[in-house]
């Protein structure tokens, strides 16, 4: 039996399958990249390897130095996680060759599965449906839209939708490039794109001995950028068209028998039509060789722990004959440190707190209603540049889908998130939506819906004024706590009548002043005629507001305040008495929206620019980011050359606007 776990990965999933390994009684080994020294994967681990450097290139994707640190620290086994080196058969092989154990699938299956153009020809041979590949240099008008896609990858990377055959070369290009820096592998080839599909998987779990378990379907059709957003088991498409979960579990068991698969793997498919008789066709997109990050939900409707299963799987052990029943539904989002509204970008720097309210399961199987919280960070971690901006997995179990999207809107609503902007409010207003609540969630869902719509903030512009205000009473309640002198006086106190106390933050809604007096009598906020305090310290304030008694709590970063109350969470910036002058750019000035480094840059200075014409592309996250020309006009001043390293606010460009005739 293995006894010793060396986890190939970092953040989330090393923490999920150590947890698993406590559980077992088994050891754990962590590596870790520079960036990393102080993540929480690293001190939970018994042993942790350094892997010198920051870039995947130089730590994680470096098999070597992986097997290097599992013989150092004694390791019997390595468990790839999801990413990085878990779906590559040379890998596999030097594992094997080393005397370890490899807690996967053979490494001529992953090889198999590992080219999406391969495997969809022997999946064809073995009788699952596919979608034909098209050769990117033949794709005609007649073949668009078509979806560019990496051979090698996923998870977004490498994937573009082309709509305009002028556009296809480009895309390529772009896609090539991403695909190289994720996956060290730049084919790519095309398919059809269909606008309105279901993308549903199905979990199998096989052994050394011939039993392949079909262990239920998911659907995460709701997708940004291609990447998952929402996953959920069971499917509601499925549950709706009649004898479509019998014809996918057939189509998953063929595909792993085809290539005598062993231990967990996710195969992947594309369905059409709606729920009725006709509906329900699907395609097969993908196998993925590996644990899956939506795993947690098909954990929850079957109570088994997928690594546990896969440990045993990679000792010999046999499966049950048949596969659990499934019960219950459970819902899945991702947390992730980007910004929706600015086209889901990518955010950068500490998380202060990340809490959820009441007890929340972490790393476990919900055998009864709850939450689950599977996480890469801890308050004080630091979120940067070099790896997905994931910041945990947020998973609900219930009897029915409308209790496990009304349990997880809720805990999601309510919890802390201090520090970086994210795509929280999204994902609740995804949960609560009509559209959603009655299953329809095809993979065009945000543009259907409205990103500008399900990105708008929880919180109301009413509720970030009271917001504001709680913060205002909460800042005088500390000053009156550290104050040296009179510390007994209210904050601002005066003898005789005089000018109000005044704050200015700034929120999602601009600007709010409060402007207040704590009297005699009781609170006078300008604005507020029906709020009365009812007290307030430094972290807790208590307002009555039009009859109804509210509760917020306060948090303070330097001038970032976090409020938090059941109206809505509001993320508020204490805005400076006085404008520093250093602060102040030209008008015109690119720039950079996220630390990155630049790739390339489309234009020189003294150029003539058009609006919306890219001049520098930037890397960040694994990904392509575009800044482009705010105005037309000429290109006065360019800072950066490719390779250079930038940090969010950088200046990296300066367009001066052309002006009409006539101006001056």
């Amino acid at each position: 039996m293995i006894q010793s776990v060396l986890v190939a990965n970092r953040g989330e999933i090393a923490r999920r399958i150590f947890a698993t390994c406590r559980r077992s009684g088994i050891g754990t080994v962590a590596v870790f990249s520079d960036a990393d020294a102080l993540s929480p994967h690293v001190t939970e681990a018994d042993a942790a390897v350094r892997l010198p450097g920051n870039s995947p290139a130089d730590t994680y994707l470096r098999g070597d130095l992986v097997i290097e640190a599992a013989l150092l620290a004694g390791a019997d086994a390595i468990h790839p996680g999801y990413g990085f080196l878990s779906e590559n058969a040379e890998f596999a092989r030097a594992v094997h060759d080393a005397g370890l154990t490899w807690i996967g699938p053979p490494a001529p299956a992953i090889e198999m599965m590992g080219s999406k153009v391969e495997s969809k020809k022997l999946m064809a041979a073995a009788g699952v449906p596919v979608l034909a590949e098209l050769d990117p240099d033949a794709v005609t008008e007649a073949d668009l839209p078509v979806l560019v896609k990496a051979s090698a990858g996923g998870g977004g990377r490498g994937m573009r939708v082309v709509r305009e055959l002028a556009d296809l070369p480009e895309q390529l290009e772009g896609a090539r490039r991403e695909a190289q820096s994720a996956f060290g592998d730049p084919t790519v080839f095309c398919e059809r794109y269909l606008e309105t599909g279901r993308h549903i998987e199905v979990q199998v779990m096989a052994d050394r001995h011939g039993t392949v378990w079909a262990v239920g379907e998911r659907e995460c059709s709701i997708q940004r950028r291609h990447q998952k957003v929402v996953e959920e088991a069971p499917s509601p498409l499925v549950e709706a068209v009649p004898g479509m979960r019998e014809r996918l579990f057939e189509a998953a068991r063929l595909a792993a028998k085809a290539i005598d698969y062993e231990g967990a793997g996710t195969v992947e498919f594309l369905a059409t039509g709606r729920a009725d008789t006709d509906g329900g066709d699907f395609f097969f997109l993908e196998m993925n060789t590996r644990l899956q990050v939506e795993h947690p939900v098909t954990e929850c409707t079957t109570g088994l722990d997928l690594v546990d299963l896969q440990l045993e799987v990679a000792s010999g052990l046999a499966l049950d004959a048949d596969s659990p029943a499934v019960s219950g539904h459970s819902i899945e989002v991702r947390l992730y440190a980007e910004d929706p509204a600015q086209n889901w970008q990518p955010q950068s720097g500490p998380v202060h707190r990340l809490a959820l309210p009441g007890t929340a399961v972490e790393f476990d199987v919900l055998r009864t209603p709850g939450i689950r919280l599977d996480s890469g960070v801890v308050d004080g971690s630091t979120v940067g540049v070099h790896y997905d901006p994931m910041l945990a997995k947020v998973i609900s179990f219930a009897p029915t889908r409308t209790q496990a999207a009304t349990r997880l809107a809720t805990a999601l609503g309510r919890t802390q998130i201090h520090g970086l902007r994210t795509n929280r409010d999204l994902l609740v207003n995804v949960l609560r939506h009509p559209a959603f609540l009655a299953g329809d969630t095809d993979t065009a869902f945000f543009d259907t819906h409205g990103l500008d719509v399900l990105a708008q903030p929880l919180a109301s512009v009413e509720t970030e004024r009271l917001s504001a205000l709680a913060a205002a009473l909460a800042d005088a309640a500390h000053n009156r706590d550290v104050a040296t002198v009179d510390s007994t006086l209210p904050s601002g106190w005066r003898n005789l009548a005089s000018a109000p106390q005044s704050k200015t933050f700034t929120g999602t809604g601009g600007d709010v002043e409060i402007r207040y007096l704590l009297t005699r009598y009781g609170l006078k906020a300008e604005g507020f005629d029906d709020v009365s305090l009812v007290s307030a310290t430094a972290r807790h304030v208590a307002l009555d507001a039009a009859g109804l008694r509210r509760s917020f709590e306060v948090s303070r970063y330097g001038d970032d305040v976090f409020v938090d109350s059941t109206l809505g969470p509001v993320s508020l910036h204490a805005a400076p008495r006085f404008t520093d002058p250093s602060a102040v750019v030209a008008e015109g000035s690119l720039l950079a929206p996220m630390p990155g480094s630049v790739i390339r840059v489309g234009a020189a200075v003294g150029d003539a620019v058009t609006a919306g014409q890219p001049i520098v592309w930037l890397e960040a996250m694994k990904m392509e980011h575009t800044i482009k020309a705010p105005a037309s006009g000429v290109l006065t001043e360019l800072s950066v050359t490719v390779g250079t390293q930038v940090d969010v606010g950088t200046v990296l460009a300066v367009v001066e606007a052309a002006h009409a005739e006539g101006e001056s």
